[in-house]
């Protein structure tokens, strides 16, 4: 039996990566829900998370909104997935850099980019928050890009 948060985390990534190993998911298809899998495996939603994002992190899944998490086949486990906001930071920080978004330009709202790139608030959230440092936060004005 599992003494910490830690040790059924790594215990359901080992699982899950034996499940996907055997068969028992097909490339393409989609894994159970985070609800199915915190009752399968009695454990908190995050923990479930947590194993999920490393199975990403390992290539073996992929997030697709709207269609879950899907099972990657074996020619696309090569390349570790990248986390859906450092992809939005990254593009940001690009456009920053190349001068399309000028020093003092509004950034996007976590709304509108939860529009564009058809993601969760959070998720915008922890793009804008990774570019803290080539912007400014202005309370109930927005996000601006700031001046070098």
């Amino acid at each position: 039996m599992r003494s910490t948060a830690w040790g059924a985390y790594k215990g359901i990534t080992e699982a899950l990566r034996a499940r996907l190993a055997s068969g028992e998911f097909q490339p393409g298809s989609a894994l159970p829900s985070e609800a199915v899998l915190v009752t399968e495996y009695g454990v908190a939603r995050n923990t479930v998370r947590r194993a999920l994002d490393q199975l990403a992190e390992e290539g073996l899944i992929a997030t697709q909104p709207g269609r879950g998490r899907l099972v990657n086949a074996p020619g696309e486990r090569g390349a570790p997935t990248q986390p859906q906001y450092q992809r939005i930071a990254a593009e940001l920080r690009s456009q920053i850099e190349a001068g399309e978004l000028a020093a003092g330009t509004l950034l996007p709202s976590e709304s509108a980019l939860v529009k564009q790139y058809g993601v969760a608030r959070g998720t915008a959230r922890q793009a804008l928050a990774a570019l803290q440092d080539v912007t400014v936060s202005v309370q109930d004005k927005g996000r601006f890009v700031k001046p070098r």
